[in-house]
């Protein structure tokens, strides 16, 4: 498990200037607001978003990336609002995270065939890239995390999860080149 002190290390060692107040501060953030919260592990749900943070500094990521990495579950899983991350963080990680979290919420219909389900979710991503690509990577650091975390869950799951990250998530990251 990671800690927060080595993403702090690893930010430092190649960012020439680092504002690691601004991470720490995120962290202290995130774990008041999804205290209580457990992933299906049973483990505290705050293991996740440190995970995600520290998959985007190992790919050198900006302090926003990082910061946006630690945040990108709270709008979406807990009370915190846009308002209250861009009054804390600024409007760049609030719109980040924003954006990671439209791309978290879309669901496509059971309705639509894989290929239809598939073309629906590059367009939901084409349109987040248009904005800003460090919303494609945290995405894909998230979806790291849970591939890697994939065990606590039913069966049915781990084959859905697995099979949508092979067709949108796989491709998409080889495009980009990580």
């Amino acid at each position: 498990m990671i800690r927060l002190n080595d993403i702090l290390q690893r930010v430092a060692s190649y960012h020439p200037d680092p504002d690691l107040d601004i991470i720490k501060k995120a962290y202290v953030y995130s774990a008041k607001v999804h205290q209580g919260q457990l992933r299906k592990s049973g483990e505290p749900y705050l293991i996740h978003p440190l995970e995600v943070a520290g998959i985007l500094a190992e790919l050198k990521l900006d302090e926003a990336s990082i910061v946006t990495g630690l945040l990108h579950d709270t709008i979406e899983d807990t009370l915190a609002t846009a308002e209250e991350l861009t009054e804390l963080f600024g409007p760049e990680v609030a719109q980040l995270v924003d954006g990671v979290t439209k791309l978290s919420k879309f669901s496509a219909s059971a309705t639509l065939s894989q290929e239809e389900k598939q073309a629906e979710n590059f367009r939901k991503m084409i349109i987040a890239m248009a904005q800003d690509i460090r919303v494609i990577l945290v995405k894909l650091a998230d979806r790291t995390h849970n591939m890697r975390t994939l065990d606590h869950m039913s069966e049915e799951k781990q084959a859905r999860i697995g099979q949508e990250t092979l067709d949108i998530y796989a491709p998409l990251a080889n495009r980009l080149g990580i």
